[in-house]
């Protein structure tokens, strides 16, 4: 069964759309993540997916994110747009880069993850809970309606991770097409094995399983969530994304905190990657509620978008969630759709 596409709810007063941006090493590992166009290129897709974010550009970053063969664009194109036409405010979270993008970010002053087959992925993950924690509570102040995005390659990889370590099992989706679904396995039950953890043997202790196997973004979601749901637990939160989001709600559910009014929304292209289990993942394994949008990017005059509907890139940047919130506010996603290509004719010798 497939979910159906449900985003008819009211209108928000005052949304806001949050991005954390993440490097784990992780992502280093060859052909483990499609979001970049090598592997080490990886570290620079969260700087460029900021910039696009916000300016419509990329400014230090030294090339368009994208997912090979196909030269797949950014789903930051998508994030941008939705945002743009429909006025959302948005901000952004450094929750361990390499590299800083030249854009306005809360600065977690932390470093990028490590590789999981290393004992330890993550060693400050507790700090970082607790300042995200922090920054939820002093959000809260200014929306009512939050919306969290991600960028982090190898993301899939680390969710599989901790998932297992909660006792969660199933595939993860990818950015790319040809989801390497073994690579992720071996990888993860290596990274299991240096850090001596066993299925389901940290479903009591979700942080140290972000510290043995999880990256920097997890415990900034994490806390901020928490933070934000305990200052007002009448407010919504929706964590955009696919597979990353689905780990950090396992994390906030096993430390044990309100879920109440948190809502995961993704792209149908995500529900639908056969390669992945998410919406048994989500609905039943972990009981969120989980909706979806359609981008129509199989009407799209532009080859790289048309990829998305064979199953490269599919999510990233709150793509998804960022469309949801703006048909909330009566922009259809044809119009958001026309915006992105629009922009890729400017980038054309960019891609």
């Amino acid at each position: 069964m497939v979910a159906s596409d449900t985003s008819k709810n009211s209108t928000p007063n005052n949304p806001l759309f949050l991005c954390v941006l993440s490097n784990t090493k992780t992502s280093h590992i060859e052909k483990i993540s499609g979001a970049g166009k090598t592997a080490e290129l990886t570290d620079y897709t969260p700087v460029g997916d900021a910039e696009i974010v916000e300016t419509g550009d990329i400014i230090t970053a030294p090339i368009m994110p994208m997912t090979p063969p196909y030269d797949t664009p950014t789903p930051s194109l998508t994030t941008r747009a939705a945002l743009k036409l429909a006025n959302i405010p948005h901000m952004f979270i450094n929750s361990g880069l390499n590299f800083a993008p030249d854009v306005p970010f809360v600065d977690m002053k932390t470093h990028p993850g490590e590789d999981i087959r290393q004992p330890v992925a993550v060693s400050d993950a507790r700090d970082i809970f607790e300042r995200a924690y922090k920054i939820g509570k002093e959000i809260q102040k200014k929306t009512d309606y939050l919306m969290i995005g991600e960028s982090i390659a190898g993301g899939t990889t680390t969710a599989m991770a901790v998932l297992n370590a909660l006792g969660y099992d199933g595939n993860v989706s990818s950015s790319s097409s040809l989801n390497p679904v073994e690579l992720k396995k071996q990888v993860v039950k290596e990274a299991m094995d240096a850090s001596e953890v066993t299925f389901g043997s940290l479903r009591n202790d979700p942080i140290r399983a972000i510290e043995t196997l999880g990256d920097p973004m997890m415990p900034a979601v994490a806390g901020v969530v928490t933070g934000f749901k305990k200052s007002n637990n009448l407010s919504q939160i929706v964590l955009a994304g696919g597979t990353q989001m689905a780990a950090v709600f396992a994390v906030v559910k096993h430390l044990g905190y309100n879920t109440d009014n948190i809502t995961i929304v993704t792209t149908k292209y995500v529900v639908n990657d056969k390669t992945a289990n998410f919406e048994k993942l989500t609905t039943q394994m972990l009981g969120v509620p989980m909706d979806f949008v359609d981008p129509g990017y199989g009407n799209s005059s532009h080859p790289g978008l048309r990829r998305y509907e064979a199953g490269d890139v599919k999510e990233g940047v709150g793509a998804g969630g960022a469309i949801y919130l703006a048909k909330l506010m009566d922009i259809p996603a044809d119009a958001i759709r026309k915006e992105v290509e629009h922009m890729l004719e400017i980038f054309a010798n960019k891609i």
